[in-house]
Parts: C-alpha cells; sequence; structure tokens
C-alpha cells in the first residue's frame, strides 16, 4: 500500500530539539521553567496588542478555565457554536452550565451575529441571560470578531473566544485570539504549530493571567505548606512541551505561508468546476489555512463528499468530513439551538482535505490524482 498522507501531521522545524535538550541539561524536567516563560513571552509578541499568555496542558483546559475565571457555575447558560469540535463545548459541561448553540452564517462558517442576538433575547425572554459566548474560528477562518463583539457588549456578555485553530490568522491586522475577552490557543499534534499536547489563554487583562497561572498551578496559596483556598486544576505546560513550542514558533510564518499555499493550489485548480464551493476570505480578513477544505454541491457535481473521502482512503489518504454540529450530537441534542440550516448543510456536504505543512508535491500529484476522477 503507498505511504499514508495524513490530513494534518506534526512538522518540525529543526531547533526543537536544542530547546528540549537544554531542558534536560539543566533538569527542568518538571513543568514551569524558563521554556515556558519564553515560550509565553514568543506568544505574546506574535500576538501583539498588549496581550498577556498563559500557556497551558491544552486548548481544552483554556476553555475550562476561562469560564472559571469568567464566574460561570452550575446551572448557568453559556451560548457556543454549534459548528465546531466538541471541546468547544465540553468545558461548559465542566463547569455545570448548560450550553445553548447557535448556527453559523455562510461567509465564514463561523457563529451567525444575528443568530447570536436572536438566541440572546429568547434566553433573555425566558428569564436566563447567557453568562459567555464561545465563537470559533473554524479551520483558521476569523469569525466575524466586530459583528460578535457588538452584539456581546449589547447585551454585557462576555465572549471566551476559541481560536484553537487560528493562530496567525486576523481582521484587519488585529490577530484571532484578542477579540474577546478572553482567547484561547491549541497546540495539539494537528494544529499549526505544536507541542505535542498543549495550549494557551490569552488576555489583554493581566490579572486574568496572572489568576489563570495560579489556577492551573493546583491553586496553592502562598504559604510553607501545602495550603488552597480556592479549587485549583494541574492545567500547566511542561517545561519540555514549551521547548518544542519555542522552537515552532520559529517557523510559524513558514508554517501559515505553507498552509495558504496548500490551499491555493486545491483553489486554483478545482475553484470553479461544477458543484465545488471554497470558503473565501471577507475583506480584511486573513486566515491561516489550517485545513483546506471544500463544499461538494452533490447535484451539481454527480458525485458527493462520502465519494471522494471513499476515494482518498482507498489510497491511504486522509479526509475528514467537516465537524459534525453540536446540536446535533447524542450528548448535547437535548440543548436549546437557534438555527438556520447552514451548518447541517456543511456537515452533509463538506470536506476536509490533507492540509500539512510538510506535504510534497508527489503528494499532491496523488492526492490531485483521486480527485481529478471525480472533477472533469
Amino acid at each position: 500500500m503507498s505511504t499514508k498522507i495524513w490530513l494534518s501531521s506534526p512538522h518540525m522545524g529543526g531547533t526543537e530539539q536544542g530547546f528540549v535538550n537544554e531542558a534536560f541539561e539543566t533538569n527542568w524536567i518538571a513543568p514551569l521553567g524558563p521554556n515556558v516563560n519564553g515560550f509565553e513571552n514568543d506568544l505574546s509578541l506574535f500576538l501583539g496588542n498588549d496581550t498577556h499568555v498563559a500557556a497551558l496542558s491544552s486548548g481544552t483546559a483554556g476553555l475550562h478555565l476561562g469560564l472559571v475565571l469568567l464566574g460561570v457555575k452550575a446551572g448557568d447558560e453559556v451560548i457556543c457554536q454549534s459548528m465546531t469540535f466538541s471541546a468547544s463545548a465540553n468545558p461548559i459541561a465542566y463547569v455545570g452550565a448548560k450550553p445553548v448553540f447557535v448556527d453559523s452564517e455562510e461567509d465564514t462558517w463561523n457563529m451567525s451575529p444575528e443568530m447570536l442576538e436572536t438566541a440572546i433575547k429568547a434566553r433573555i425572554v425566558a428569564g436566563v441571560t447567557p453568562k459567555a459566548i464561545i465563537p470559533v474560528h473554524l479551520y483558521g477562518m476569523p469569525a466575524k470578531m466586530t459583528e460578535i463583539m457588538a452584539v456581546a457588549n449589547k447585551y454585557n456578555i462576555p465572549v471566551l473566544e476559541d481560536a484553537a485553530e487560528a493562530l496567525g490568522s486576523s481582521i484587519d491586522g488585529r490577530k484571532c485570539g484578542t477579540f474577546g475577552d478572553i482567547g484561547v490557543l491549541s497546540f495539539n499534534g494537528n494544529k499549526i504549530i505544536t507541542t505535542s499536547g498543549g495550549g494557551a489563554l490569552v488576555s489583554h487583562n493581566s490579572d486574568l493571567v496572572k489568576e489563570t497561572r495560579f489556577l492551573s498551578t493546583q491553586a496553592r496559596d502562598e504559604a510553607p505548606h501545602y495550603q488552597h483556598s480556592k479549587i485549583g486544576y494541574n492545567y500547566r505546560i511542561s517545561n519540555l512541551c514549551a521547548g518544542v513550542g519555542r522552537g515552532q514558533m520559529e517557523v510559524l510564518p513558514n508554517r501559515i505561508q505553507q498552509r495558504r499555499d496548500n490551499y491555493k493550489k486545491y483553489y486554483d485548480r478545482y475553484n470553479g468546476k461544477a458543484g465545488i464551493h471554497f470558503v473565501t476570505e471577507p475583506t480584511g480578513y486573513f486566515s491561516n489555512r489550517w485545513l483546506s477544505t471544500i463544499m461538494i454541491d452533490t447535484a451539481a457535481a454527480g458525485f458527493s463528499r462520502e465519494d471522494m473521502r471513499l476515494a482518498l482512503e482507498k489510497d491511504n489518504i486522509e479526509s475528514r468530513p467537516l465537524w459534525k454540529p453540536m446540536h446535533m450530537q447524542p450528548i448535547f441534542e437535548q440543548y436549546e439551538f437557534f438555527g438556520n440550516g447552514v451548518s447541517e448543510k456543511l456537515f452533509a456536504n463538506g470536506l476536509c482535505l490533507p492540509s500539512g505543512s510538510n506535504l510534497t508535491d508527489a503528494d499532491f500529484e496523488r492526492i490531485f490524482k483521486v480527485m481529478d476522477e471525480f472533477v472533469k
């Protein structure tokens, strides 16, 4: 069988080993250490806009702590984008709150500002004001944050911005993750850069980031003995993983460009073909194109998303349907949903294509050979 072509595999830059070796040589193996401080500083400089960063064990940990910091309690309601991975919604359950799911708009495939306001109004009429809003930048495409923030500010609801897939994406030069009250990044193995497992919480509020560091290291009070006045979490990134992150930050601009080049290859070859549609950047938007995606209109194309996925799989090429919306998931289907049909259509017809920054010309030849059999 041919070598596996992965959807999005890790891609080392070459200097990561040096940071890791230094951690071994200095015996900084436990959580915290100079690599953690350096990684946070690298991220803060990259994000700009007076941003403070706490590096954590995962993006999910960042979302959980974000809800804790925003004061979300058991029984509260949190509005969440339905078209996303379950890690956006699971932390709502961690704190005992209830998700209220909101559908997408067609321009970016992210949270619809109009449906967001509809949901808020309906919940207020029902006697419940949501305690937080979680928009997501799907596949690296920025959500309509200007409009979302305007709605959030109108009703005085804080925004927990899930930028797990969008490191390096921006709107009018402002980086994703810096729009909301709190932003969250992910450095999972399949992300645009990786620390193996890892994430970060981002905020303009230095006090929130300071509290994040406290809570993520088991909330240990200042005392010679172990004393705790708050519930804490073991959510800090290790010095070893942060060392990988420091090396990855050195190649981040290249990784963004490589991902965007992948998208351009697909777009140039298949845009305008019958039944094939791409999500394009609105004016002022810049997507890191973490994953390249297409929509397949079966009636116009003569084949389905699943036909193409199975053909790629047969040649040992990984592709994936777009995220199954949260309101369609068995674990969440009993919760409130405010929808317009966009996310169901995206799930039914959308496909994520191989998008790794380490894809070769030979890899694309194999991918295109399979896809060309359908798209003629």
